[in-house]
């Protein structure tokens, strides 16, 4: 089973427009890949649904709730330094470190143009449907 910590962005556009990012989260609700998710990552999905999307207290609590029925919490010890463009990006690098992913999965440009972070593959939600599909 491939390890994946999604970027921020991917649960912003699952929740919001469904597509790709829909289905890579719809992989881990079924259990046939394990997702890693963080303090951080929910504490800005949140501010991102609340803030840009107008999404009420209760919405983003069932809708935070209902992801961590089917992701692994994990908590990161080291802090990275990496993406210097936007340090927030860091914390999805934290976030693969520790959950030891071997999947990255963004739309985040900065992160993509690294290709790599550490053991994990940073990639495109339809890159890793189509990888995810040939293990299959």
């Amino acid at each position: 089973m491939l390890s994946v910590t999604a970027d921020t962005n991917i649960y912003v556009s699952a929740l919001n427009f469904g597509g790709p990012p829909d289905r890579v989260l719809e992989l881990a609700r079924a259990g046939e890949i394990r997702l890693a998710i963080s303090d951080e990552i929910r504490e800005g999905l949140a501010d991102v649904l609340r803030f840009k999307f107008g999404w009420s207290e209760e919405a983003i609590e069932i809708a935070t709730q209902r992801i961590g029925d089917f992701a692994e919490h994990v908590y990161p010890l080291q802090v990275v330094r990496l993406v210097q463009e936007d340090p927030s990006d860091n914390r999805i690098l934290e976030c693969a470190q520790m959950g030891r992913s071997e999947y990255i999965v963004t739309g985040d440009r900065h992160l993509l143009k690294l290709g790599r972070f550490g053991n994990a593959e940073i990639v495109r939600p339809a890159e890793f449907l189509e990888i995810q599909s040939q293990r299959e």
